[in-house]
């Protein structure tokens, strides 16, 4: 009987998905201008794949991703 650390984790047949496929590369992903005054901030934008919610639009970061990826 294997002991845990023989246990081999399977390998994920699905991981070549989302290669390029992020959201800073989506038709639908809108970036938000950075502040000039603080460069430690890393970029940010909204989604725009679907209605606004009554917080707004999705904030994510450009290497984000999700099913609805679409390439303009």
């Amino acid at each position: 009987m294997p002991t845990p650390k023989e246990k081999q984790v399977p390998k994920d047949n699905w991981i070549h998905r989302s290669t390029g496929m992020v959201c800073g590369t989506c038709m639908f992903y809108v970036s938000k201008k950075k502040p000039e005054d603080k460069p430690e901030v890393k970029e940010k934008g909204r989604c725009r794949r679907h209605a606004p919610t009554m917080s707004g639009w999705p904030v994510l970061f450009p290497t984000d991703w999700c099913g609805d990826h679409k390439l303009s």
